[in-house]
C-alpha cells in the first residue's frame, strides 16, 4: 500500500522525495492499528475501480445498503444497559427512552449468559453485576414492564442461552396479545465467537450450532421482523484482534451459520437478509470507516460467489459499539473524545444502529449522567455535525478507497486459510483464530508498554488521574432478593406439568431433526426457569470444557 499510485508518480518523484530527504518523517513507517502501511499521499487511480460508479443501495453495497441512507432515516440509537435487578434496569431503559434513545439493548449478567439461575451456587457473587439477571418469565415481565414492544426494537446480547431469552420475550409479548410476527429486534445468538474470544459457552460446538439454526428456522417462519443472529466481531476485536482479523473471522462465522441453515433445508433468500452483524469501532478513524465499507462489499460478494445469492439476500446490516478496550481509567474524561471519534467512524461507515460507551466505564457501570452524555454524543452527530446528510461521505477518497481494498484483500487471505482448514467450525476446534488473536493482542500490548503505540494519558502525557466520578455499584443484596423471588415462583407452579415438560424437552433434544424453540417456549410459559431448561439440555448435549471436549 505504500507504493505510489501511478497517477501520483510525478508528485512522488518531484515533490515528496526531495522534501523527505530534507525533512525526515516522524517515523520510518506509518501503519494503521492493523499494520497496514500507509503511503504519504493518495491519488485517484488512472482507471476507476469497478465499484466507483455504484451508489448506495446497489450491489455490492460498498457505499451503503439503502439508496437514501440517513437522509431517509437515522441510525437507531441503542444504548446497552442492564444491572442489578429487572426493575432497576427497566427504570434505566425508561430514562434512556425519555432522553431520546430509539431502541433497547439488554445486557445480561454472567450467570444468565451461561444459563444459571440466580440462586445457583455458581452464580454466587455475580448476580446483577455486569448485566440484568433473568431466570424466569416473571423477571422478563418486570424488565419489559410498560415498554411498547410492538413499537420499539430490542437487542439482546445473549448467546449460550439465547433460545431461552427469546422464548421469555415472546411469552411476555403473547401475554399482552402481541404475536411474534409483530416483534422487531435482534438476538445475538452468535455462539462461534464465544468459542473464539469471549468464553460464555455452555454446550459443545455441534449442539450449540443446532440451537442457533433452530432459532433461525423458527424466526424465519414465525417472527420475520426479528434478526435471529447478530454475528459479532465486536468481542473478537475486544479480545485483541486487528481490524483485518475482526472482519475475516466475523464473516467466516456468518458463512458458517449460512451453511448450517442451508444444511437444514432453509431457503437462503428467506433467512439471509435477517442475519445481522455487530462490529467494533476502534480508534483509527479511516481504517474503521474502510472496514465497515469492506464488510458490506465482501459479504455481498461472498454470498454471491459461494451460494449464488440474489441481491436482496446480500445486504450486510450492522450494529456498532464503540471500543470498550480503548477506555482508560487514567484521565477518564479523555474517553469522551475517544468515544466521539469512534462513533463518527461508525456513522461515516454507514451503520444501522449504534451504542456509544460512557466515559466512566473503565471504572465501573455507567451512571445515569454518563449514560445520558454518551447518548447525547450520538444526537450531536446526527443533528449538528452534518455527517448524516450525505450517504458515504468519504466514498471516492483515494485514501479510504485504498484502505477499503486493502482490508478486503487481507480478509480474503485470512478466509482462504480458514476455508483450507475445512471452514470456521473446524478452525475453531483446531484453535486457529484463538491463537491468531492472542498473538495480535500480545503485539499490541508490547507496543503500548514500550511506548511505540501512544495512548494519551496512559503511557504519555500523564498529568494526573483526572476527576474520578462516584463509581456506580450494584447492591449485592439483590442476590438474596432474587433467590427468594425464585423460590416463590417455583412454588406457584404445577409440579406434574413442569416434570412432563422437562421430559418432553429432553426427548426433543435427543431427536436431531426436532426444532427446540416450541418446546422451550411452552416450558417457560408454564414456569420453567432458565436454569432448568439449560440443565435439561446439558443432560443431553454435555458441557464444553474449554479444551474442545465435553463432559456430561
Amino acid at each position: 500500500m505504500s507504493q505510489p499510485a501511478r497517477a501520483g508518480a510525478r508528485w512522488f518523484d518531484e515533490v515528496w522525495t526531495p522534501a523527505a530527504r530534507g525533512h525526515p518523517e516522524r517515523s520510518p513507517r506509518f501503519l494503521t492499528t492493523s499494520g497496514l502501511e500507509l503511503a504519504p499521499c493518495y491519488f485517484p487511480a488512472e482507471a476507476p475501480a469497478p465499484t466507483e460508479a455504484e451508489g448506495p443501495g446497489e450491489f455490492p453495497y460498498t457505499r451503503g445498503v439503502h439508496p437514501t441512507m440517513y437522509r431517509g432515516r437515522l441510525w437507531t440509537m441503542r444504548q446497552y444497559a442492564g444491572f442489578g435487578s429487572a426493575q432497576e434496569t427497566n427504570r434505566r431503559f425508561r430514562m434512556l427512552l425519555d432522553a431520546g434513545q430509539t431502541g433497547l439493548s439488554v445486557a445480561f449478567d454472567l450467570p444468565t449468559q451461561i444459563g444459571y439461575d440466580s440462586d445457583h451456587p455458581l452464580a454466587d457473587g455475580e448476580v446483577g453485576r455486569v448485566g440484568v439477571p433473568i431466570s424466569c418469565l416473571e423477571d422478563m415481565e418486570a424488565l419489559l414492564d410498560g415498554l411498547p414492544l410492538e413499537r420499539i426494537s430490542t437487542s439482546m446480547t445473549i448467546n449460550s442461552s439465547a433460545m431461552v431469552m427469546l422464548a421469555f420475550y415472546v411469552a411476555v409479548a403473547r401475554r399482552r396479545g402481541i404475536p411474534p410476527g409483530r416483534l422487531a429486534g435482534t438476538l445475538q445468538n452468535d455462539i462461534l465467537k464465544e468459542f473464539i474470544a469471549r468464553g460464555t459457552w455452555r454446550f459443545p460446538v455441534g449442539p450449540s450450532m443446532r440451537l442457533v439454526t433452530d432459532v433461525i428456522a423458527w424466526c424465519s417462519e414465525h417472527a420475520p421482523r426479528w434478526n435471529p443472529v447478530s454475528v459479532s466481531g465486536y468481542h473478537i476485536r475486544e479480545a485483541g484482534a486487528t481490524a483485518v482479523q475482526e472482519l475475516a473471522y466475523t464473516l467466516a462465522d456468518g458463512l458458517a451459520y449460512v451453511e448450517a441453515a442451508l444444511g437444514r433445508g432453509l431457503d437462503l433468500e428467506g433467512f439471509a437478509g435477517r442475519l445481522s452483524f455487530f462490529f467494533n469501532a476502534h480508534n483509527h478513524l479511516f481504517e474503521e470507516v474502510a472496514k465497515f465499507r469492506a464488510a458490506r462489499r465482501l459479504w455481498a460478494r461472498l454470498l454471491r460467489e459461494r451460494h449464488g445469492a440474489p441481491d436482496s439476500a446480500c445486504k450486510l446490516r450492522f450494529h456498532v459499539q464503540s471500543a470498550g478496550s480503548t477506555l482508560a481509567g487514567q484521565q477518564p474524561e479523555l474517553n469522551v473524545v475517544r468515544v466521539a471519534l469512534q462513533a463518527l467512524s461508525a456513522v461515516l461507515g454507514g451503520c444501522q444502529s449504534l451504542h456509544t460507551n460512557a466515559w466512566d466505564e473503565a471504572l465501573g457501570l455507567p451512571t445515569e449522567e454518563s449514560a445520558t452524555l454518551a447518548l447525547r454524543t450520538q444526537q450531536v452527530l446526527a443533528h449538528e455535525s452534518g455527517v448524516a446528510d450525505v450517504a458515504d461521505p468519504l466514498g471516492g477518497s483515494p485514501y479510504v478507497e485504498a484502505l477499503t481494498d486493502a482490508l478486503e484483500t487481507g480478509a480474503r487471505e485470512c478466509l482462504a486459510r480458514i476455508q483450507a482448514m475445512g471452514g470456521m467450525v473446524r478452525a475453531i476446534q483446531e484453535g486457529y483464530p484463538q491463537r491468531e488473536i492472542h498473538d495480535s493482542a500480545w503485539r499490541h500490548q508490547r507496543e503500548v508498554e514500550s511506548g511505540a503505540r501512544v495512548v494519551v494519558g496512559v503511557n504519555r502525557w500523564r498529568t494526573g488521574e483526572g476527576p474520578r466520578p462516584g463509581v456506580f455499584r450494584v447492591d449485592q443484596a439483590v442476590q438474596g432478593r432474587r433467590a427468594e423471588a425464585l423460590r416463590s415462583a417455583r412454588a406457584r407452579r404445577d409440579p406434574a406439568r413442569v416434570a412432563a415438560l422437562v421430559a418432553r424437552l429432553e426427548a426433543a433434544a435427543r431427536e436431531a431433526g426436532e426444532n427446540l424453540v416450541p418446546h422451550v417456549l411452552e416450558g417457560v410459559e408454564a414456569g420453567l426457569t432458565l436454569g432448568e431448561v439449560m440443565e435439561t439440555l446439558a443432560g443431553v448435549f454435555g458441557e464444553h470444557d474449554g479444551a474442545g471436549a465435553s463432559r456430561g
